[in-house]
């Protein structure tokens, strides 16, 4: 059965200038066109769609949908698989924030404090203890670490929710982009470059660019560090680190 335009609007729930702009820009073509001009869109052009629309709702730009899409070694079936993984992903990310939500509406509603446990429950194997100790005996006397200690000591659990949000937010921008096959340089990755080093002057230490590019260094050089960013997506330690030494250079 061949769609016409407004048709597979309808069925798709998007805008007929959305079908237009992605034709124009080569993402998704009709197979065919009426006699009078209309375009005409096959079953193929349909399954290309549902693709298009998963990479768009997992944040993916339509410059690296179209990069991803026009490889030639690009596998239907394949990239259908890693589609509902990221998006398990993102909606274990969602309910886990809900949830510790839920229990902070609670707990100010009611007035009820929480313990330390309930207060780092939401981040799941994440820790921001965890490293404590040893950062205190490596950094300790250092400036930064003192202002992030008298930062942190005011956090409640609203904050470190947000700060989580905000986190996986930026690791889920940088999967992205890795797995669209941009470039450390790339404006959209020095964007999210740019909102990783907000978080950290603005939430923790003022982090000078000096201080920025080690953060970097120790992201690959650190096993730890390295095998948080790997989790992600293979490589994405070394791609932080040079988006990072790019982000420098530039300021």
């Amino acid at each position: 059965m061949a769609y016409k335009v407004n048709q597979l609007a309808r069925l798709a729930g998007i805008s007929v200038r959305t079908l237009h702009h992605y034709d124009e820009i080569g993402l998704l073509e009709p197979s065919d066109r009426s006699e009078a001009g209309y375009r005409l869109y096959s079953t193929a052009e349909l399954e290309r769609l549902q693709q298009i629309l998963y990479y768009r709702e997992l944040g993916f730009p339509l410059t690296a949908i179209r990069r991803v899409m026009g490889d030639p070694g690009f596998d239907r079936l394949e990239a259908l698989t890693e589609q509902r993984r990221l998006l398990l992903e993102k909606r274990r990310r969602i309910d886990a924030m809900i949830i510790g939500l839920d229990r902070a509406l609670v707990s100010a509603e009611k007035g009820i404090g929480m313990d330390e446990k309930e207060m780092f429950e939401v981040f799941g194997d994440f820790d921001p203890t965890q490293y404590e100790e040893e950062a205190k005996e490596r950094w300790g006397e250092t400036d930064a670490y003192k202002e992030s200690a008298r930062r942190t000591a005011a956090f409640g659990k609203e904050d470190w929710v947000r700060l989580k949000a905000e986190q996986d937010e930026i690791n889920r921008r940088l999967v992205v982009l890795a797995a669209g096959g941009a470039a450390p340089d790339d404006a959209p990755v020095q964007e999210v470059v740019e909102k990783h080093w907000l978080s950290i002057n603005d939430n923790f230490y003022s982090c000078a660019s000096e201080m920025y590019a080690g953060l970097g260094e120790m992201y690959v050089t650190d096993p730890r560090f390295r095998a948080t960013y790997d989790d992600l997506h293979p490589g994405l330690a070394e791609f932080l680190r040079d988006a990072i030494r790019v982000w420098v250079a530039g300021r």
